[in-house]
């Protein structure tokens, strides 16, 4: 390569998804239309987003009754003069 010429390197990520196709009744559907983005690719995302939350919410109330069954001990305690800044 001369010198001063400047070599450019692109990289593709691929991801592999999997299509799921959902029913929703006319209230859903109105209220999405009404509030949602109306493009395609930004519709799917916020449909992709508000699953997430749901899952998110879903494994917090699975941790939460599985703490609730097992509580941590007195002795899990963790003294926080310990910690270095």
């Amino acid at each position: 390569m001369a010198r001063g010429t400047r070599r450019t390197v692109q990289t593709c990520t691929m991801a592999v998804m999997s299509t799921v196709q959902i029913e929703v009744d006319d209230e859903v559907l109105e209220r999405l239309e009404k509030l949602g983005p109306q493009e395609s690719p930004a519709r799917l995302e916020f449909i992709a987003t508000a699953i997430r939350r749901a899952l998110w919410e879903l494994e917090e109330q699975h941790t939460a009754r599985a703490y609730a069954l097992q509580p941590d001990s007195d002795e899990a305690y963790i003294d926080p003069e310990a910690w270095e800044p």
